[in-house]
């Protein structure tokens, strides 16, 4: 193996840190699906009755997670939020070291932005070694159903004007992926979930003036041609033609994946060993076990 083989560098990250920065100016205005992460994120540590007196915050715009914890019942067990890193190693999950000790975090959060890691493991396993045994990580990211309809109506556009199509949305990774992820990356007791929502638009060019405000605009690598007025003139009648409502709005699906994991600590529930079942199954079930004979 050659010294410089490693993952597909699928995503840009200058280019991500360039499109982030020119969206925080813009993104308290097109925060909601940010906000919707958070929300669950700080759900799911109302339900558990522990504290977390060293916390950090990895999302690629921080603030959402914060805002959200105010009022929830976890807020007194939650320590201060640190934001860790600079914009340019919070756009690219993995991409650099994290900036925080191995077992040094009681809890992680990074939400809205591991779809963004050109080596998605690799982020959940530097993630894994911050965290204290038995610290928890709680992340979202877009999964692969989020902008299907604006992935179709780009494709056939494009490739009516030019004969050709690029890639222009993001390869989402499957949401049922999830767990298996995080237990790759070495985490215990993994949990994926997937919310999936529908979003109306006035017009295309109101959706891509969202995407843009949230930092989630193109950031693939390579040097893929611009699209035109002309392609974004007949995408958007395509999507109006394909997807289009009754009163005239268009909508777009967004996909959030929502993941949970603990790091590994000898107190945790562990499966039983392979054949140290008690019961068998067909009693637990109630039902007769078939043997195949006639």
């Amino acid at each position: 193996m050659s010294p410089s083989s490693g993952p597909p560098v699928i995503f840009d990250s200058q280019r991500r840190t360039a499109r982030l920065k020119r969206s925080e100016k813009l993104f308290s205005g097109a925060d909601f699906l940010h906000a919707r992460a958070a929300e669950t994120a700080v759900g799911s540590l109302d339900a558990l009755l522990r504290e977390w007196p060293e916390v950090a915050d990895l999302s690629a715009l921080p603030g959402p997670f914060a805002a959200a914890l105010t009022d929830a019942y976890a807020a007194p067990r939650v320590g201060p939020i640190k934001t860790v890193g600079s914009l340019a190693v919070r756009a690219a999950p993995g991409a650099a070291p994290l900036d925080l000790p191995d077992e040094s975090q009681d809890l992680i959060v990074t939400l809205m932005s591991l779809h963004w890691a050109n080596d998605l493991p690799g982020a959940l396993s530097q993630i894994r070694r911050a965290l204290k045994p038995d610290g928890l990580f709680v992340g979202t990211l877009l999964g692969a159903g989020t902008l299907k309809e604006l992935r179709s109506v780009l494709t056939e556009a494009e490739l009516e004007q030019r004969g050709g199509a690029q890639a222009r949305i993001s390869p989402f990774a499957d949401g049922f992926d999830g767990a298996a992820l995080l237990q790759r990356a070495g985490f215990a007791l993994p949990v994926s979930d997937v919310d999936r929502l529908t979003v109306r638009y006035p017009d295309l060019l109101a959706l891509i003036r969202d995407l843009r405000a949230m930092g989630e605009t193109n950031v693939l690598a390579g040097n893929g041609r611009p699209l035109t007025r002309g392609i974004i003139a007949r995408a958007a009648q395509l999507y109006a033609e394909r997807f289009g409502e009754p009163d005239g709005r268009i909508p777009a699906t967004f996909e959030i994946v929502h993941l949970a994991g603990w790091a590994p600590h000898e107190s945790q529930q562990k499966p039983l060993p392979r054949g140290s079942a008690k019961v068998r199954l067909a009693d637990a079930l109630g039902v007769k076990e078939q043997t195949g004979e006639e």
